[in-house]
């Protein structure tokens, strides 16, 4: 059964920091790029990082130089460290595979659902 859990989130000030674990299994981790995305109230789930296989990770431009993934492909986990959180970070965090849609001159990240969402990890930002 593929499963792909995240954990670590809670309540934090604005400007600061928490880090996210993604734990995946039930299927060949290395062989997928595994994604970060978030739901916010009211919004569309949208994702906010893609970690390739064996490469790099790219970001949507609102986390850039904030965000930042760590994948490990013994333990099968991706970590989001995340600072400087803004409020308009506040959203249910989940991990998924993913997808790097280059659109025009937009990137855009889909996820590939491999196996269903889990339950996601909530991150509330205060102001």
């Amino acid at each position: 059964e593929v499963q792909l859990q995240a954990s670590g989130g809670g309540l934090v000030q604005a400007g600061g920091s928490l880090r996210l674990s993604c734990a995946a299994s039930g299927f060949t981790f290395d062989d997928y790029a595994i994604g970060w995305f978030r739901q916010a109230p009211g919004k569309e789930r949208e994702g906010v990082s893609c970690s390739l296989n064996f490469g790099s990770t790219d970001y949507i431009d609102s986390v850039k130089g904030r965000f930042t993934t760590s994948r490990d492909n013994v333990k099968n986990t991706v970590d989001l460290q995340m600072n400087s959180l803004k409020p308009e970070d506040t959203a249910i965090y989940y991990c998924q595979v993913c997808q790097v849609v280059v659109a025009g001159s937009s990137t855009f990240f889909r996820p590939a659902l491999l196996g269903p969402w889990g339950q996601g990890t909530l991150v509330t930002v205060s102001s």
